[in-house]
């Protein structure tokens, strides 16, 4: 049973490490495009309030993924959506 038990706590320890590692390569890179992309985040598919509500409940950032991102790269995630909104005036819409 307790080998059972290490076995779970081993996947999750290296899903957890790939995860952390997955974003950082995309932290360094400062792309912010590219992050949303790999967030499964389309700016367009949003009004920018939406954007605002997303970012201001620590529960829908869990949702998103976006909770393990430090201040500032969230800052600026959340600055590149509500710039590229659906209500905006530079939208940038899924599939066009």
């Amino acid at each position: 049973m307790s080998l059972h038990i290490r076995d779970k706590e081993m996947r999750l320890l290296f899903t957890t490490l790939s995860f952390s590692l997955l974003l950082t390569t995309m932290l360094y890179s400062n792309d912010m495009p590219q992050l949303a992309n790999e967030l499964n985040l389309q700016a367009g598919t949003k009004a920018s309030v939406q954007w605002k509500r997303i970012f201001s409940s620590p529960r829908h950032m869990k949702k998103y993924k976006v909770d393990s991102l430090s201040v500032e790269v969230r800052g600026e995630l959340q600055e590149y959506l509500i710039r590229h909104a659906a209500d905006s005036d530079q939208p940038i819409v899924p599939g066009l």
